[in-house]
């Protein structure tokens, strides 16, 4: 039987996602409920801003027969819905504050000596000569992975941190990824929880895919990122534990902000070290490129890079008023990316759906990591327990 809170904050995420396509990333609850919101008119925003916050106040209040973490866990998503819904309702809500209400992070611009500097370390470790970014972009496109090698080469990564993960935290019994390739998509990579222990993983192929990020994306979508964390949830949570409030996954809320986050750092946990050289022994029997040596050598600085550079052109869009052809000629000039990728990441940045999302990445990555600081077990914790992320930091 669902608590009232519990069913009001599913209703509630349920009634928003009419609203916004995408914002339900995930549900596998109660199939009526989801058929009864379905079945009702659209919602008007301002109601489900009232439904937000009359939730909110019973949460405080202590209403519902749930223990203090798991009413402080949901008072954390609801209090990212309510934002979204006053977005819809017509508020106007700084962007900045929109990223630091639904996430619980408070994003800061990268000032451009540090952007500078990460240049400069890509620069001293890429062979070649002439301009940095002339050099990265011939380098990292020369890594692609031909589309009639990419689901061989997926299937192959797969099973080996399908392996490792099992290894190191155990995974339920039954649990079961199939991958797909996919075009037209803001995304390089989705995982489509189904619930049941299932993941539906979709790869883009938009542009190119290359060898030296398809490890990581493997990692992050299915072993041990957001498939694993989705399946022990589901097992320990919903299963043994009854705690429906996990059968739905929202964007827009601080579960986002470690899911991603963990997700991010799942490669690092499951292969500490020469992680380039086990992708490479993956790649190289299927005649896929894979340049280790330097892969290895740019690695920490493009990661840099890229970080810094996404979040400043996602401030100065909705910040700052940045036009959308200047944020793609920011991300190809501060970025080094040439103009096809440019585009993808401003295109997934002006999504409605997305917008503040990539803080999810750049913030959720630097609170885990910090947290796991090289330790398993506590990585173990990140893909079992509902936390926050000011959970991290105790």
């Amino acid at each position: 039987m669902t608590d009232d809170v519990v069913e009001r904050y599913l209703e509630l995420g349920l009634r928003l996602g009419r609203l916004l396509d995408g914002l339900v990333d995930a549900y596998y609850g109660p199939p009526e409920l989801a058929r009864r919101i379905t079945d009702e008119p659209v919602p008007d925003p301002a109601a489900l801003v009232a439904a937000a916050r009359e939730l909110l106040a019973d949460l405080d209040r202590g209403d519902g027969d749930l223990d203090a973490h798991r009413r402080r866990w949901i008072r954390g998503q609801v209090r990212g819905l309510a934002v979204t819904a006053r977005r819809f309702a017509g508020e106007q809500i700084g962007f900045v504050d929109e990223v630091e209400q639904c996430y619980g992070v408070r994003p800061t611009r990268v000032d451009d000596d540090e952007i500078a500097d990460a240049r400069r370390r890509i620069d001293a470790v890429l062979p070649g000569r002439g301009p940095v970014g002339e050099r990265l972009i011939a380098w990292r496109e020369a890594q692609a992975v031909p589309l009639d090698r990419l689901a061989a080469a997926i299937g192959s990564l797969a099973d080996d941190f399908r392996e490792r993960t099992a290894r190191l935290f155990g995974l339920p019994e039954g649990e079961h990824v199939e991958f797909e390739l996919v075009r037209n998509k803001p995304w390089s990579g989705f995982n489509y929880y189904l619930g049941d222990l299932r993941s539906r993983v979709a790869i883009n192929t938009d542009l190119p895919v290359l060898s030296t990020t398809l490890g990581h994306l493997v990692a992050h979508e299915a072993y041990p990122g957001h498939h694993t964390e989705h399946t022990r949830k589901e097992a320990g949570l919903v299963r043994r534990r009854g705690q429906l409030e996990e059968t739905i996954f929202l964007v827009g809320t601080p579960q986002c902000l470690l899911a991603e986050g963990l997700a991010d750092l799942g490669l690092e946990v499951i292969v500490p070290t020469d992680r380039h050289a086990v992708v490479a022994e993956h790649l190289r029997p299927l005649g896929i490129p894979y340049d280790v040596e330097v892969a290895t050598a740019v690695s920490e600085g493009m990661e840099l890079l890229g970080n810094a550079v996404r979040g400043n052109v996602a401030l100065a869009l909705h910040d700052e008023g940045m036009t959308v052809d200047d944020a793609i000629e920011y991300v190809e000039r501060f970025g080094l990316l040439p103009r096809n990728r440019a585009e993808k990441v401003v295109e997934f940045q002006t999504d409605p759906t997305w917008r503040a999302y990539v803080f999810c990445y750049i913030d959720g990555l630097r609170l885990c990591r910090r947290y796991v600081d090289g330790r398993p077990d506590r990585f173990e914790r990140l893909i079992t327990e509902p936390l926050l992320p000011e959970d991290l930091a105790a």
